[in-house]
């Protein structure tokens, strides 16, 4: 007997079958007008944040900066793949892009594939392109702006937060593993990605030595394992608080000062909006994104549980941790990731607030520290998958109090 899912797939298909036929005569006329007007047919990820923000950013700035572009007159059609994560950058990037529904476009595309000759319409790079390799960021301003309308409403936000107008605030935000498990429940083994995650506790020290510098610090996340502790009223736990909207993420992650990230998928958007991050517990290490101006990070410490010690920065590439992705990578190599104490990230922190407000007094050999690590640190690197750089220009530090504490790092 016929299931009902099974009934539901069946009607699903049939539905399907009037937008393909149609779908053939538009893959004709698109070829037909291609010497006159070259359309390219793209999707936007719009179901993960960091892609759907940083790749997104980063397609439109190649596209000022002439870089893979046609040579001809074009235009680049898209849909976004569901569920869409944030309805508020949805509706951003359509005022500024032709975002068509999946079920027209899809179609489309899949009966152009089927026709020889269709590399040209389709938009090369766009889907996993998440490093800013030419350093745009730097040279173009951020694509998206808020209405005024749109502006009222994040400013009655703030205030409704206690946050007062002129007040800085910084977003913190750090990865734990009830987001994908609750968005994405059909993906068994988000436990390889577990590497990544940390413990919020670690990170009331630098919050609230940020509030005794004049800051608010908002804690975000749509899902998040536990509230973070702190009994200071400047300290917000905004993904616990019951305000989280699609509209305050993005509005928050554009107008903070700066975000403090364990490199996860929110900071993609104050990336996008030209905002500083301060990257902690950063792994794998190879993948910092040191193209982001004025960012700094540190990382997690490598214990290699065989030599009974912590792995220098030469070692942990040399181990092959260095750009590892999978959990299970640094188990079968018998490396422990140890987190960052509270002191390291709050000193990372403060380095962050001090650097921006002109006040950071470096020490004397700061300056030798941060070139040995960037002599030893993989600029050159490629990335193993898709054979592609992965960083352009150094353009961030990393964290001067790590390099001076932890003497052997850079041996």
């Amino acid at each position: 007997m016929i299931g009902k899912d099974e009934l539901l797939e069946v009607a699903r298909r049939i539905w399907k079958i009037p937008l393909y036929v149609l779908a053939l005569p538009a893959v004709m006329v698109v070829r037909l007008i291609r010497p006159l007007l070259l359309v390219r047919f793209g999707f936007l990820y719009g179901n993960r944040i960091g892609h759907f923000a940083a790749n997104t950013e980063l397609y439109l700035c190649e596209r000022d900066a002439g870089i893979n572009v046609p040579q001809q007159r074009y235009v680049d059609l898209f849909y976004m793949v569901p569920p869409v994560c944030n309805q508020q950058l949805a509706k951003m990037w359509k005022r500024i892009m032709h975002i068509w529904p999946i079920w027209i476009l899809a179609p489309i595309i899949r009966i152009n594939r089927l026709i020889p000759g269709s590399d040209v319409h389709e938009i090369a790079n766009l889907p996993t392109n998440d490093r800013d390799v030419h350093n745009l960021l730097s040279k173009f301003p951020a694509h998206l702006q808020f209405t005024s309308d749109e502006e009222a409403i994040g400013e009655n936000l703030l205030r409704s937060m206690g946050i007062s107008p002129g007040t800085p605030f910084v977003c913190l935000i750090v990865r734990d593993s009830a987001y994908l498990k609750a968005h994405m429940p059909e993906v068994a083994d988000w436990c390889e990605h577990d590497y990544r995650d940390s413990n919020i506790q670690n990170y009331v020290l630098a919050a609230e030595a940020l509030t005794d510098r004049g800051y608010v610090v908002i804690r975000m996340g749509a899902k998040v394992n536990e509230p973070i502790n702190s009994s200071n009223s400047r300290v917000i736990d905004y993904a616990t608080n019951g305000m989280r909207s699609d509209f305050a993420d993005i509005y928050l992650g554009a107008k903070c000062e700066f975000c403090i990230s364990v490199s996860t998928g929110f900071d993609a958007v104050p990336e996008i909006f030209r905002r500083t991050i301060v990257f902690v517990n950063m792994v794998p290490l190879g993948y910092l994104r040191i193209s982001l101006a004025k960012s700094i990070g540190i990382t997690k410490h490598h214990f290699a549980v065989q030599k009974n010690r912590e792995l220098t920065l030469s070692e942990t590439f040399t181990h092959g941790v260095g750009f590892s992705l999978r959990t299970s990578d640094y188990e079968s190599k018998g490396i422990q990731l140890i987190e960052n104490t509270p002191e390291e990230i709050r000193d990372v922190v403060v380095e962050m607030a001090d650097r921006l407000r002109g006040t950071w007094q470096p020490g004397p050999d700061d300056d030798a520290l941060q070139r040995r690590f960037w002599e030893i640190y993989p600029a050159d690197a490629h990335d193993a998958y898709q054979d592609r750089p992965l960083h352009g220009e150094i353009r961030c530090r990393f964290g001067s109090q790590f390099l001076r504490a932890n003497g052997e790092f850079l041996k």
